[in-house]
């Protein structure tokens, strides 16, 4: 059986280990949300990793959701993943970019000047996001997507896919829960449509196989990812039934043979890594592993890598510490999201 320290291939993509970096937003972009040298450095020092997740990042200017995140739309925007994903490439690393459209969890004072907050349907998400420019704020009142912007946002996912690849990066991970607009598709407590995008469960996946489909035309299928946690509440998500629900976005997308699917594992609720079992690619589990952990779900047959977040958080060099079996660092939970290099790269 593998181990987390053998190699692996995800679609087009080889991997020197199974020992993931998992997508985490740290609130460190540059003046118009262009990654900057600081950024690269951060994923420079993690280059280690099999294969390294980037923070979500938003395809279109309506997509981005939370303070000081990064996207792959402007000119600098994409010169600054280049700057990314030279790093990671020049330490022999792997890198795939997170599309993450938070859709409904959003705040104006975070966006762009002419941006919008657009949803699955008017439903406001409850609680609150933080802004520089005004502290806690409540997430906006979303306007209802017309058939055309969700071509276009659909349109939007695929050209981010292309940037992200020609700013260098190994493929594309969409970001499918924790609330954000694949996810508000998908579920019924925020998806009251009744046109071909809402509705009836097959309505309900349309968006996501039509995400996935843009994407995989523009850069293949073996560069296309996704992420799910199916049964996830966070942003105020809710499904009458997230087990059918991701059963059958499951089912429809093994044909579609992208990469990976990266599960989070819930700990109570549905069955996430049950779940998984059903995908015929590779999966990727994530929440609270370690290295004992992680090597048995390997040998169990539950996933094919682990991805870990908060351990690389405070450990660049987390392969190299699970192999000599040295005691991990542990992070400074005030500066996750802070302004500057301390609590980023200064580890």
């Amino acid at each position: 059986m593998p181990t987390l320290f053998d190699p692996i291939t995800l679609g087009d993509i080889d991997c020197a280990n199974r020992i993931f970096m998992a997508p985490m937003t740290r609130s460190r972009a540059g003046d118009g949300d262009t990654p900057t040298e600081m950024n690269a450095h951060y994923y420079g020092q993690r280059a280690s990793s099999g294969l390294i997740i980037t923070e979500g990042v938003y395809p279109n200017f309506d997509g981005k959701g939370y303070v000081r995140t990064p996207g792959i739309v402007t000119e600098a925007q994409i010169a600054g993943w280049k700057q990314v994903a030279e790093a990671v490439h020049a330490k022999g690393g792997k890198i795939v970019m997170q599309l993450m459209h938070c859709g409904r969890v959003a705040s104006l004072h975070n966006k762009p000047k002419g941006s919008r907050t657009l949803a699955p349907s008017a439903i406001q998400a409850k609680g609150e996001m933080y802004t520089d420019a005004a502290g806690m704020q409540p997430h906006d009142m979303p306007e209802e997507m017309t058939l055309a912007e969700i071509e276009q946002t659909i349109s939007d996912f695929g050209q981010a896919a292309k940037n992200a690849v020609e700013a260098g990066c190994d493929g594309v991970e969409l970001h499918c829960t924790s609330g954000y607009l694949p996810a508000q598709f998908l579920s019924t407590g925020t998806n009251k449509r009744n046109d071909r995008y809402g509705g009836a469960l097959e309505n309900r996946l349309r968006f996501v196989v039509d995400v996935l489909s843009a994407m995989i035309a523009k850069i293949g299928a073996g560069r296309v990812g996704i992420r799910i946690c199916p049964g996830n509440p966070f942003n105020d998500l809710s499904d009458e039934n997230p087990e059918e629900t991701f059963k059958a976005l499951i089912e429809k997308i093994n044909p579609m043979s992208r990469a990976y699917l990266h599960v989070i594992r819930m700990k109570a609720g549905v069955d996430n890594i049950e779940l998984a079992k059903s995908f015929t690619g590779p999966v990727i589990l994530n929440d609270s592993y370690d290295l004992e952990r992680g090597n048995r779900a390997l040998m169990q047959g539950q996933a094919d890598a682990i991805s870990f977040g908060r351990h690389y958080v405070a450990n660049p060099d987390l392969v190299e510490k699970f192999r000599e079996g040295r005691e991990l660092a542990k992070p400074d939970y005030k500066t996750l999201y802070t302004p500057g290099p301390k609590g980023y790269v200064d580890y």
